[in-house]
């Protein structure tokens, strides 16, 4: 998918196409709402002589990612910032495909737990599993889903592969099948740090609020909203 971030730049009598910066633009018809269109004859992309959206703003990729972190939800975010919300999905989930996983350091201390919340209705229960740096505090994996081995494992290899000194759970009877008792920690403090992370995950993303009527309605966005909060 192509965000249009700018429109047609004009030097002289001479327009330059915003894609390639080449003054090889020919007029190429009119847009449904009657602005003349360009055709560059070097990129073979179109452009518009303005863009009156509010989506094609340069600074609306970030806008989205602080607003996304302080809280707010997918309509409040919209009104604010004056798109649609499908544009606003749309968006959340071409910012989500850029972001990249933490490198991880071999011989730390892991914390892994399990977040319940909502997808599609509140009948429907699915769980946030993930896996805290003790140290630094960072989250180096997480996965969505139902509360199984296979959700678990998707986690919990991402931890076994880093070498980990100790991994601390809680009493869930699955890590017992999927982490070595010689690193295995079940113990009554050994989940403070993680235990915290939700709270803060519940106050900071209002898709996962305790009592609240907001809830996740696509499993895309919730794992795209998430690798923006741990991973930008």
């Amino acid at each position: 998918m192509t965000f249009h971030q700018s429109s047609c730049i004009k030097i002289s009598d001479t327009k330059i196409c915003p894609h390639c910066t080449a003054p090889t633009l020919i007029k190429n018809g009119f847009t449904a709402n009657q602005k003349q269109q360009f055709y560059c004859k070097t990129c073979t992309k179109r452009c518009i002589d303005f863009y009156t959206s509010e989506g094609c703003r340069k600074e609306i990729n970030a806008n989205i990612i602080t607003l996304i972190k302080e809280g707010m939800g997918i309509r409040s975010i919209a009104r604010v910032l004056g798109i649609s919300t499908s544009t606003l999905l749309k968006r959340i989930v071409f910012i989500s495909k850029g972001v990249q996983s933490p490198p991880i350091s071999s011989g730390q201390i892991y914390e892994v737990d399990e977040m319940r919340t909502f997808l599609r209705h509140k009948g429907k229960v699915i769980w946030i599993v993930y896996a805290l740096d003790r140290i630094n505090k960072n989250v180096i994996s997480f996965a969505v889903g139902s509360r199984t081995k296979k959700t678990l494992n998707q986690v919990i290899k991402t931890v076994i592969l880093s070498n980990p000194k100790r991994i601390y759970t809680d009493g869930l009877i699955h890590y017992k099948f999927l982490i070595h008792n010689t690193i295995h920690k079940v113990t009554r403090f050994g989940t403070n740090r993680i235990e915290r992370k939700n709270l803060s995950l519940r106050t900071q993303l209002k898709r996962l609020n305790r009592r609240s009527i907001c809830f996740s309605k696509s499993l895309l966005v919730l794992n795209a909203v998430l690798r923006i909060y741990f991973w930008l």
